[in-house]
């Protein structure tokens, strides 16, 4: 009656088993790292750059625990954050020899203490939130009227295009501020204008202006489309700090948006804020421009002049000047590829990039209107424009597919396909708030965190053993396995514990024991209705199982319900409390019935079970089941 077949066995040791060895990674701590990464998209972090971290650590007399080269970075672990400090210094000397032009990002980090076999069963330690490992914590403010003004000068390109296609005549167009001005010559043309812009602007609004003889239209930004161009804005930039905070080798960032204009950035882990700080500034922005080849232009390049009014001055990447013109052609946003290769033709090393349909309609009208003349491909970093390319057009180019070429070497033709594919911002954003949480106070957190859990736990099982006996000591053993098991599955979904988990966890050990104090009071009912043990222990876990599937779904919508309407602490409390009423479920009725089965069951005559004392309350007398 109470046995469980053997397969059934087989899966609790095999979960039990598997929860021990995803669990232990926990266990081992991090150790103070240093990581080497790339400062600027044409750098690259290879062998050789080992090589010379190597030398470095070296020649300083620092011995690294481990030294590797992961993925697209070098990590370097050592013993105690003393030599990680002499450590960085070293290497920083190495690699850096001007610090006003880093080639690599040298920063400060912590990784997993874990052995190999661990790594190598892809078991990983839990990632810590801010308040437990200590971190970086940023607010910045995205500039939303810079991504509208971009849009605008975007649109003014395509009205100007549109109406040149449509044979519109006009007296200019021009931006000001947040509208476009188009003055038109007659009536005839403003309203051809005007129908122009109705059908195939859906995202502009249009209304007449009238000056004396004049014939105007003031163009402006429709309020709906407004708000997706900041909308996308927002995303982008979001999407662009992912990819650059990569480089500090943050395990688990977090970056997300708080209001509508606005960006959280904490870096759990990073100590040095001017190293953030820096990796947050560094996102690059790409535009495509024309190269002024104007008589003015040409004496500002060799003489170093003033330059034409509406055009800037810039650097090539052999350090000459070159003056392009201020309006923005294209921008990276409609750059979706960028890939070196070779000419069909020629065999020399080329850039092969890919527009969106946006961008190789743009690319068309104005490589068929500028034959002949260079146009610059511009990378923004840190503030400073610089010059990738500047080719020659040859011809209209049409059809999004575009081809770079002129005396470069095939690592010339990599390094620009690696700038082109750097990720742009939207819009230009400030830092506005910044905050430092030491480590002293999130190893603090963690140990207050753990002896609440530790105390509970201890409390819970003491309670149980001496109320229930036997059968609270099978209840105390569950109620670890169901934290093992919650830990296991945190560490392998590599979620993230903050403090309002560990409180969530506290939580999902007294709701746990629950399902364990339903089950023995209804054995205990069972025996004081005369049945015997056996049939007591088999009536108690399977009449209580209905009563505990409906007290814990209940529960677990709660727990859901936080899980989708909330933010920030609420979602990280309400993962752990969800995933701790599973699993509770699971340790609470099978495992503690397996522990009860493998005691019991194999007794053909049993006579009493050790359940502390049942209460018989028609007798008024109490009888000790065991």
């Amino acid at each position: 009656m109470n046995r469980y077949p053997v397969w059934k066995y087989v899966i609790l040791v095999i979960a039990f088993v598997l929860g021990v060895i995803y669990t232990l990674p926990n266990f081992f701590g991090e150790a103070p790292a240093v990581q080497v990464s790339s400062a600027k998209a044409t750098i690259k972090v290879d062998t050789s750059t080992l090589q010379k971290v190597e030398d470095a650590l070296k020649s300083a007399g620092t011995e690294p625990k481990s030294l590797a080269l992961e993925g697209t970075s070098i990590r370097a672990r050592f013993d105690s954050t003393d030599q990680q400090l002499k450590a960085k210094d070293a290497i920083q000397k190495a690699l850096i020899p001007d610090s006003a032009d880093p080639q690599f990002v040298v920063a400060l980090n912590l990784v997993s203490r874990s052995p190999a076999w661990l790594t190598a069963l892809h078991a990983s330690p839990m990632y810590l939130g801010l308040d437990l490992r200590g971190g970086v914590h940023f607010m910045l403010q995205v500039d939303m009227q810079a991504a509208l003004t971009q849009r605008i000068e975007s649109l003014t390109g395509d009205l100007r295009s549109m109406m040149r296609e449509k044979d519109i005549r006009h007296g200019g167009i021009t931006r000001n501020g947040q509208s476009i001005e188009i003055r038109l010559r007659d009536a005839q043309q403003q309203e051809a204008a005007k129908r122009l812009i109705t059908e195939q602007f859906v995202d502009l609004q249009v209304r007449e202006v009238s000056n004396g003889t004049d014939f105007t239209l003031v163009v402006s930004i429709k309020p709906e489309a407004a708000r997706k161009v900041q909308e996308q804005a927002l995303k982008q930039n979001i999407t662009t700090l992912h990819n650059r905070i990569n480089e500090l080798g943050v395990a688990e960032p977090v970056i997300q948006q708080q209001g509508l204009d606005r960006i959280v950035v904490q870096l759990p882990g990073v100590q040095d804020t001017a190293k953030a700080k820096d990796i947050l500034g560094r996102t690059a922005t790409l535009e495509v421009r024309m190269v002024d080849e104007s008589t003015e232009a040409r004496a500002a390049e060799q003489g170093g002049g003033l330059v034409p009014f509406g055009t800037e001055r810039y650097l090539e990447r052999d350090g000459r000047p070159l003056i392009v013109k201020k309006q923005v052609v294209l921008t990276g946003d409609n750059l979706t590829d960028a890939q070196p290769g070779f000419d069909g033709q020629t065999q020399e090393p080329v850039v092969n990039l890919t527009l969106d349909a946006k961008g190789a309609r743009i690319f068309k009208d104005v490589t068929r209107d500028n034959v002949g003349k260079r146009m610059a491909i511009i990378l923004f970093e840190k503030g400073k424009g610089e010059v990738v390319t500047a080719p020659v057009i040859r011809a209209e180019i049409g059809g999004g597919r575009v081809q770079i070429s002129g005396r470069m070497s095939t690592a010339e033709a990599n390094d620009t396909a690696l700038l082109l594919r750097a990720g742009s911002l939207a819009a230009p954003m400030e830092i506005i708030e910044e905050r430092t949480i030491g480590p002293s106070l999130g190893a603090e957190n963690i140990a207050k965190g753990f002896n609440s859990v530790t105390w509970g736990f201890i409390v819970i099982v003491a309670f149980m053993v001496i109320y229930y006996a036997m059968f609270g000591l099978f209840s105390g053993i569950a109620l670890g396995v169901n934290l093992l098991f919650l830990v296991a599955i945190l560490s392998m979904l590599q979620a993230t514990l903050t403090l309002p988990g560990m409180a969530a966890m506290a939580l999902a050990l007294g709701m746990a024991i629950d399902s364990n104090v339903l089950i023995n009071e209804r054995v205990r009912e069972e025996l004081r209705n005369g049945a015997s043990p056996q049939a007591a222990i088999h009536a108690g876990y399977d009449r209580a199982w209905a009563t505990i599937l409906d007290s814990n779904i209940t529960t677990l919508i709660a727990g859901v319900a936080l899980l989708a309407f909330g933010s920030g602490p609420v979602r990280g409390f309400a993962v752990v409390h969800c995933i701790g009423i599973l699993t509770s479920m699971f340790s609470a009725v099978f495992f503690s019935r397996g522990l009860v089965n493998l005691w019991y069951g194999g007794k053909k005559k049993l006579k009493s079970v050790s359940i502390g004392t049942v209460w018989r309350p028609e007798a008024d007398t109490a009888v000790k089941a065991d």
